[in-house]
């Protein structure tokens, strides 16, 4: 596959995992509406073992009751992404894989959706977690094509892993 990962995705993939490489620290993922691109994104470089701890597609509200640390209460109260919900799935994932970061991202693809902000086509809340706390951003791409705004999201969430790593220079030991 040729064009795997996406050729807008493969700069920002090298440059995080050249961040997180030298600086000896690792990266979960759990991602909804990415549809896994991101963690495949990841997996795609040579030597991703030592920085890919693990990750997660949870893309049914059933699934995250199993694996994204949801509780019933949380599905009571769900009116679709928001940065609350991504950071609160970032910081489990970080916290059961043991990694140094956890990307979460969850969003609209499309090509249909709701009324609400979060909930039209296009819309991704993501988050990223470390032990420092969570950095969380909204991003809306304009766009209802399902495809463009799976790329879209899983580049949003890198980017915002890259900002993360980019403003913390100092590696763990």
């Amino acid at each position: 596959m040729a064009d795997f990962p996406p050729r807008s995705l493969q700069p920002l993939v090298d440059e995080v995992f050249q961040l997180l490489k030298a600086r000896n620290e690792t990266i979960s993922v759990a991602e909804t509406a990415a549809g896994g691109l991101i963690s495949a994104c990841l997996l795609s470089s040579p030597g991703a073992s030592a920085v890919y701890k693990g990750g997660l597609t949870v893309y049914t509200l059933e699934s995250r009751l199993a694996f994204a640390g949801w509780t019933s209460a949380d599905l009571e109260k769900y009116k679709g992404p928001t940065t609350e919900i991504v950071a609160n799935m970032a910081d489990h994932t970080r916290r059961t894989l043991g990694s140094s970061y956890a990307i979460s991202e969850s969003g609209t693809a499309g090509p249909t959706g709701g009324t609400t902000r979060n909930r039209t086509p296009g819309y991704v809340a993501v988050a990223v977690s470390s032990a420092e706390g969570q950095v969380t951003r909204e991003v809306e791409t304009g766009s209802n094509d399902r495809a463009e705004n799976m790329v879209a999201f899983a580049r949003e969430s890198l980017k915002l892993l890259r900002d993360v790593l980019s403003q913390d220079q100092t590696p763990s030991l």
